[in-house]
């Protein structure tokens, strides 16, 4: 693997002059750098230009919290006395089990709650550690294993390939490929597909919202099965939509004949119930690999700790609340549309509450950044943060800025007029 370089304006603590180390050797040798870290270097020396300054950087839902949850916490206090079960209790994975069958269109199916259910201190967690699994079910009689994620992408997919020594596989996308990775020219490459461990496929997409089809997934999964890799369908913004709610990964795999055989899916309560402190999701699908997973993490992984478990469990049972926040986004994508209407390539996200705003009038990403943050106090994530340069160079995030639309109606308003006004100077 080569190494990317870092991106423009951050520092890096690796010297790429030498031969190309492995993944392993940038975690040991401290090269692995988050993209928040990267924007506070690039911002330490660049004083605010507001006195009230607004922070969209972090994708950390300060909508209201289900009213329950704290005194469901309270109730279970004495679960901390006892090590919990690290497959989590039977109510938990019940109401999981249930949830997913009342959301989406299982063809029938029921989730097997004991074995096709994982619970998971929120969802980065489980996106980490299912690669070990899926790298130790993979035979590879050439090279190493790859691990295949869209350019933008989530860094937990990066930091499992590192950790498990794969190479990752940047899958660039873009507007015209409806910012999804390009399965056409993925099928064509039979020599990555044969040694690649694991997809991972974000829907509603991190950044740009995009949503995969029934169609899309459907081929994606006849890949993993015909050449035995893993499918990761990241679904923590499922819940988050403005009209059509997405499709599912199980609800693709519950029609085909092999259920849900190479397909896990990730979910969890930081998005859809703004409880991104609590720490709760779950993984759900092949229970063959679940099985493995979960004693696996029984080996390395923290338990969730009980009053959690049990207040998930009323939360997934809950619908109201989600309904509420679902609503309450809506209204902020409206303001979107009547203010950045024409503006920065905006396109109403389908899913998610990111924008993905081109800033090229504005120098790209990192210098938008800094003059966002220099002359209106507003701050945004540079694109290329998120990404890595391609063969080609070019890093496929260079000219926008992710948009975290966190806050409230009033202050998602008056940090879109700040950044219009940047632009209209």
């Amino acid at each position: 693997m080569t190494l990317a370089a870092a991106p423009a304006g951050a520092s890096e603590t690796i010297d790429n002059t030498a031969a190309p180390m492995t993944g392993l050797q940038v975690l040991a040798r401290g090269g692995v750098v988050s993209p928040f870290t990267f924007l506070r270097r690039l911002l330490a020396d660049v004083e605010t230009g507001h006195a009230e300054p607004i922070d969209m950087t972090v994708g950390e839902p300060h909508e209201e919290m289900p009213a329950f949850v704290a005194d469901l916490l309270r109730d279970a206090e004495r679960s901390l006395t006892k090590y919990p079960p690290i497959r989590c209790s039977d109510a938990l994975r019940g109401a999981i089990a249930t949830w997913l069958g009342r959301r989406f269109d299982l063809s029938g199916r029921t989730v097997d709650a004991a074995r096709e259910v994982h619970p998971l201190n929120g969802s980065r967690e489980g996106l980490f550690f299912a690669l070990l699994p899926a790298i130790g079910r993979k035979i590879v009689s050439q090279g190493r294993p790859a691990v295949l994620m869209p350019n933008p992408y989530f860094q937990a997919y990066n930091g499992s390939a590192m950790a498990t020594n794969a190479e990752p596989v940047y899958l660039e996308v873009h507007a015209d490929s409806g910012y999804l990775p390009d399965l056409d020219a993925l099928e064509a490459d039979q020599a990555l597909l044969s040694r690649t461990a694991a997809f991972y496929l974000c829907s509603p997409a991190n950044p740009q919202g995009a949503m995969a089809s029934a169609a899309y997934i459907d081929r994606a999964l006849k890949l993993a099965r015909a050449y035995d890799f893993m499918l990761f369908c990241d679904e923590c913004y499922s819940e988050i939509y403005s009209t059509e709610a997405p499709v599912g990964g199980l609800e693709v795999a519950a029609a085909t004949p092999e259920g849900f055989r190479n397909i896990v899916v990730f979910n969890s309560l930081s998005k859809r119930s703004n409880l991104p402190g609590l720490r709760s999701g779950f993984c759900a699908g092949d229970g063959d690999f679940l099985e493995t997973m979960a004693e696996m993490r029984n080996l390395v992984a923290p338990q969730m700790p009980g009053p959690v478990q049990h207040a998930s469990a009323a939360v997934w049972s809950d619908e109201q609340h989600v309904s509420v926040i679902r609503q309450a986004y809506r209204e902020k994508f409206a303001v979107c549309d009547e203010i950045l209407s024409g503006r920065f390539g905006y396109q109403r996200p389908d899913g998610g509450f990111f924008l993905w705003l081109d800033v090229s009038e504005l120098g790209g990403g990192e210098q938008a950044s800094v003059t966002l943050w220099k002359r209106c106090g507003v701050k945004v994530v540079p694109g290329a943060f998120l990404a890595q340069a391609g063969p080609t160079g070019r890093n496929p995030g260079e000219n926008f800025v992710r948009v975290a639309l966190v806050h409230d109606l009033a202050t998602t308003r008056e940090a879109l007029l700040r950044i219009v006004s940047v632009a209209d100077a």
